[in-house]
C-alpha cells in the first residue's frame, strides 16, 4: 500500500470516527431511528450528513433499507402526520408505505407528501454509507453484492472501504470479489504502481466482467505516453480474456449439446427398443412422453408438500402408467397388424390423436404448471464465463443412468436375452420356445414406460401440454434411424451427435435452419449407411435383411 492509499485510508477512518463522535454529542437529536427520521424531515442540508451517519451507525437491515430509499429518491414524509414513508408512483398517485412498521398506507396525491431531498454531496455520502454498511453485513450475499455495486460505481473514493473490508473479511468468495473490485478501482487512479498491481491481478482472473473496465482504461490512456506500457499490458489482457471467453463458449455449447442429446436419448430409447424388436413405427410414442409429464403434474397435485421429492415419486408412477398403457395398446391394436407397417403407422397415429384429445378433455388444452425442486434450480459456476444449469446437468446424469440400466437389463437378464433373440431372429426364437407374443407386449410396455420417464425429465425443461409429445416424435425417429435400429449404443451416440451438432450450428444459422441442416445431413448419411451407425451384424442380420 503506497503513500496516497494510506492517506486516503486515514482520511476515511478519521471521517468515520468524526461522524460517530458527532452523533454521540449531538444533543439536538434522539438516538432512536424514529427520532432521527423526524429530525431528517426538517433538517437543512448542512445537518443531514450527521443524521444520515446516525442512521448508518444503527447497523440494521431496516436502517440500510432506509438509506437505499434516500439514495434512490423515494423516501418521503406525509405533510399532515409527519410519517416517514416509502413512496412508489402508481398512475397519478403515490402508493406509500411506513418505513418503520412496513404498513401499507394506501395511495395519496403528490401534494400530500414531501420528498426528503439530497444534494450531490449528500448523495455521494449516502453511497459511501450504504457500501460501508453492506460490506460489514452478516449476510455473505449482501457483502458480495456490495462489492459488485462498488465495482460498477467507478468511484475511487470508495477504495479505502474495500481495503478495510479486505482486512476483516474471512469468506473466500467475498475476498475474491473484493480483490476484483479493488483491482478495478486501482485502474481509476493516476498511480502507475496501483495500475500495474491491478493488471497483474486481473491477468490471473480472465473474467469477462472486467473487460469493460479494461477497455475504459485503454480508451482513457491510449494517447498518454506516460501510460504506454500499462496500455500495452491492458491490450494483451483483453486478447487473453477474449480467447478464454471463446474457449469457455465452446465448452458451454458442448454442454448444451450434450444436454440436448441426453433429452433426445431418453425420449428416443424407448422407441428404439420397440422399433428394433417389433418393427413397429409407433406414432403414439410422443404421447407416452406426454403421459409421463402429466403424471409428474398430478403427483405434485397429490403431494403438494413434497415438491423436493416429487420427481422421485413420479418416476416409478410414470413408468408404470405409460408402460401399462403401452401393453394395452399392443394387446388390443398392434398385435393384429404385424407385417402391415402402413396400417400400423395409421393406427398408432389415430391412437396419438385420441390420447391428445383425452388429455385435453381431462386437463384442458392449456399448459399445466410443474414446479422445479430447489435442488434442480440455479447454476453452478465453473468460471465467470461458464455457468452450467443444475437441471440440465441432472438430466444428463439421469440419461446415462437409464442407458446403463437398460444395457444391464438387455445384456444380463433372462428377459433381455429373449428380447435380443426375438430382435435378431423371430422365427428361430419362437422355435426355441420363447413366447414371442408376450415378449412383444412386454417390450412395447418397456419402451412406453421409458418414454413416460422421459416425460418426467422433460416436464422440468419445457411446457407440459397436450402437444408435448409431438414436439419430440420426429427427433426421436431421427435419432433411432441415425444410430441404428434396436442398438442402445447407436441411440446414445446418435442422440449426442445430433444434439451437439445442432447446438454448434444454432449460433451461425439459427434454430430452424440448424434443424434443416441436421435433417439434410441425416438424409445424406442414410444414403451411405441405410442401417445407421451401429447396424446388427451376423447371420441374423442377413436373414432379416
Amino acid at each position: 500500500m503506497n503513500y496516497s492509499e494510506n492517506k486516503m485510508n486515514i482520511f476515511v477512518k478519521l471521517m468515520i470516527c468524526l461522524s460517530v463522535v458527532l452523533s454521540l454529542i449531538n444533543i439536538s437529536y434522539a438516538n432512536n431511528l424514529n427520532d432521527i427520521l423526524s429530525a431528517l424531515q426538517k433538517a437543512k442540508f448542512s445537518e443531514k450528513q450527521d443524521l444520515l451517519t446516525q442512521i448508518a451507525n444503527i447497523k440494521s437491515d431496516r436502517a440500510l433499507t432506509i438509506l437505499r430509499y434516500i439514495e434512490s429518491g423515494s423516501l418521503y414524509y406525509t405533510k399532515n402526520e409527519k410519517i416517514t414513508v416509502y413512496a412508489e408512483k402508481v398512475d397519478k398517485n403515490y402508493k406509500i408505505t411506513d418505513v418503520l412498521t412496513k404498513n401499507n398506507l394506501g395511495e395519496v396525491k403528490k401534494n400530500k407528501i414531501k420528498r426528503i431531498s439530497l444534494n450531490n454531496k449528500l448523495r455521494k455520502h449516502v453511497r459511501v454509507l450504504i457500501a460501508q454498511a453492506s460490506l460489514v453485513s452478516k449476510d455473505k450475499k449482501i457483502r458480495i453484492n456490495a462489492a459488485k455495486t462498488i465495482f460498477q460505481s467507478k468511484s475511487l473514493e470508495l477504495l479505502p472501504l474495500i481495503n478495510i473490508a479486505l482486512e476483516n473479511e474471512q469468506n473466500k468468495s467475498v475476498i475474491k470479489e473484493l480483490y476484483k473490485t479493488q483491482a478495478r478501482l486501482y485502474l481509476l487512479s493516476e498511480d502507475k504502481l496501483l495500475i500495474n498491481k491491478s493488471l497483474e491481478f486481473l491477468v490471473k482472473t480472465t473474467d469477462p466482467g472486467i473487460l469493460s473496465a479494461i477497455n475504459q482504461f485503454v480508451e482513457k490512456n491510449k494517447n498518454e505516453n506516460n501510460f504506454k506500457l500499462e496500455v500495452s499490458k491492458a491490450l494483451k489482457l483483453i486478447d487473453k480474456i477474449n480467447n478464454n471467453t471463446k474457449f469457455y463458449k465452446f465448452l458451454e455449447n458442448l454442454f448444451f449439446g450434450l444436454s440436448l442429446g441426453s433429452v433426445l436419448f431418453i425420449a428416443a430409447v424407448g422407441l428404439a427398443i420397440t422399433f428394433g424388436v417389433m418393427g413397429v413405427i409407433n406414432m403414439a410414442h410422443g404421447e407416452m412422453i406426454m403421459i409421463g409429464a402429466y403424471t409428474t403434474y398430478v403427483t405434485q397435485l397429490i403431494f403438494p408438500n413434497l415438491i423436493e421429492y416429487s420427481l422421485f415419486i413420479a418416476i416409478p408412477f410414470s413408468f408404470l402408467i405409460a408402460g401399462l398403457i403401452g401393453v394395452l395398446i399392443e394387446r388390443v391394436v398392434i398385435r393384429h397388424l404385424y407385417g402391415r407397417p402402413l396400417e400400423t403407422l395409421l393406427a398408432t397415429f389415430g391412437i396419438s390423436l385420441f390420447l391428445q384429445q383425452l388429455v385435453r378433455s381431462i386437463f384442458s388444452p392449456i399448459n399445466m404448471p410443474v414446479s422445479t425442486p430447489q435442488w434442480m434450480s440455479g447454476m453452478i459456476e465453473i468460471h465467470p464465463a461458464l455457468s452450467l444449469s443444475f437441471g440440465r446437468l441432472y438430466i444428463l446424469i439421469f440419461s446415462i443412468m437409464i442407458f446403463i440400466l437398460l444395457l444391464v437389463l438387455l445384456k444380463k437378464s433372462h428377459f433381455g436375452i429373449e428380447v435380443r433373440a426375438v430382435m435378431q431372429n423371430r422365427s428361430m426364437a419362437r422355435s426355441m420356445g420363447i413366447k414371442t407374443n408376450w415378449i412383444d407386449s412386454l417390450t412395447f410396455g418397456l419402451g412406453s414406460g421409458i418414454a413416460g420417464i422421459a416425460g418426467v425429465a422433460l416436464s422440468q425443461i419445457t411446457n407440459v401440454g397436450p402437444n408435448l409429445g409431438q414436439s419430440y416424435i420426429i427427433d426421436c425417429f431421427m435419432v433411432v434411424v441415425f444410430g441404428g435400429v434396436g442398438n442402445l449404443w447407436g441411440t446414445l451416440s446418435g442422440a449426442f451427435i445430433l444434439g451437439i451438432g445442432n447446438k454448434f450450428l444454432e449460433p451461425y444459422s439459427g434454430a430452424v435452419l440448424a434443424k434443416i441442416i441436421t435433417l439434410i445431413f441425416l438424409i445424406l448419411f442414410i444414403q451411405k449407411r441405410p442401417k445407421g451407425m451401429f447396424a446388427l451384424k451376423g447371420r441374423a442380420a442377413e436373414i432379416n435383411q
